[in-house]
C-alpha cells in the first residue's frame, strides 16, 4: 500500500508491506508550498515547479497501477487560492488524485503511523509541527482528541522575520486553552524538526539518515537547545549536510518552536517518531482503524 503526504513544506511517500507493516520504499523532498503563502493567495510558481519535479520522481519510483494508494494534502492547499487548479494539473499530468483533508483527519492518520511505530498502549500527548499548521493530539482513556492550529515553521518564519522568538511565543501560546487540564505522562514528537535533531545528535547526516535509529528515541528539551546552538555555529555547507538542502534555516526555526511547544505543554522530554501521516495513510489501507474524536 502507498501513502503520499503532500505537506506544506515537504512531500513524503511510502510503500508499506501489509503483512510485516514495514517500509518497502520511501521518498521525501522539500517543495515549500507554504513559502510566502498567505490565506487566499496563490502557491508560488517556484514551489509548483519543485512539486511537479518531485512527483515525476515519485511516479517513476512507485507502482501506483499495482498498489492501492491514497494521496492527501494539508494546510497549504487548504488556504491557497489556486489549490484546485494545481490538484487538477497533478491529476492530468501524473494521474494521481490528491484529497485535501482537514487537521482532525490529518492527526488521526498521523496517530495510526505513530502508534504502530512506537507500540503505544498508554495515554499520551502528540504534536506534529508542520510547515503551515501544528496538530496537538491527546489519547486519554482510549479517547482521541485533537486540534489543528494555523501556525507552522514556514508561515511563522515569514510572519515574524524581525521578531522571531516573540512571534513563536505568541503563536504557541494559542494552544494553552486546548491543552489546559489534560494530564498525561508521555509526549510524542513527530515531523521533520525532531527527527532531524535526533539524527544530528547521533551523528547522522541527511544522506545517512536511518529512521530505525530514530523511532522511540527520547530527547530532553536541553537536547534541542544544544542542537540549535551547535547547528547555528556550523558553516552553511555543514548545516545542509545535517539538515538537508534548503532545510537548515527552517530546522533552526523549528527547534525554537519545538522548545516553546514543550514548555507550554509542560514536558521536559519527548519521544521521537519518524513514522507519521504518510505511514498512517498506507497502514489505513491495510485495514487499520481510524480513530474517532
Amino acid at each position: 500500500m502507498i501513502g503520499v503526504d503532500l505537506g506544506s513544506n515537504t512531500i513524503r511517500a511510502v510503500e508499506i508491506d501489509c503483512k510485516t507493516k514495514s517500509r518497502v520504499k520511501e521518498y521525501q523532498k522539500v517543495v515549500g508550498l507554504a513559502k510566502g503563502l498567505k490565506r487566499g493567495e496563490d502557491i508560488k510558481d517556484e514551489s509548483k515547479e519543485l512539486l511537479f519535479g518531485a512527483l515525476e520522481e515519485i511516479v517513476e519510483s512507485f507502482d501506483f497501477t499495482s498498489e492501492n494508494y491514497r494521496c492527501i494534502t494539508t494546510e497549504a492547499m487548504r488556504i491557497a487560492r489556486n489549490s484546485a487548479e494545481i490538484l487538477k494539473e497533478i491529476k492530468d499530468r501524473f494521474g494521481l488524485d490528491f484529497e485535501i483533508i482537514d487537521g482532525k483527519e490529518e492527526a488521526r492518520y498521523t496517530l495510526i503511523g505513530v502508534r504502530e511505530a512506537l507500540g503505544l498502549n498508554s495515554d499520551f500527548c502528540m504534536f506534529d509541527l508542520g510547515g503551515a499548521s501544528t496538530e496537538i493530539s491527546y489519547m486519554i482513556d482510549g479517547r482521541f482528541e485533537t486540534k489543528s492550529f494555523p501556525f507552522g515553521i514556514l508561515n511563522t518564519a515569514s510572519k515574524y522575520k524581525d521578531n522571531l522568538q516573540e512571534g513563536i511565543t505568541k503563536e504557541v501560546k494559542t494552544i494553552e486553552k486546548f491543552t489546559k487540564d489534560k494530564k498525561v505522562s508521555k509526549l510524542i514528537a513527530t515531523a521533520g524538526t525532531p527527527t532531524t535533531v535526533c539524527a544530528y545528535l547521533q551523528g547522522m547526516d541527511y544522506k545517512s539518515y536511518n529512521y530505525k535509529e530514530i523511532n522511540g528515541k527520547s530527547l530532553h528539551v536541553n537536547d534541542y537547545i544544544r542542537a540549535y546552538e551547535e547547528i547555528l555555529n556550523l558553516s552553511l555547507s555543514e548545516q545542509e549536510r545535517y539538515c538537508g538542502i534548503r532545510r537548515s534555516d527552517l530546522i533552526k526555526v523549528g527547534i525554537l518552536m519545538v522548545v516553546e511547544i514543550m514548555n507550554v505543554l509542560g514536558f521536559e522530554e519527548s519521544v521521537v517518531s519518524d513514522d507519521g501521516l504518510r505511514e498512517g495513510l498506507a497502514l489505513s489501507l491495510c485495514k487499520e482503524e481510524v480513530y474517532d474524536g
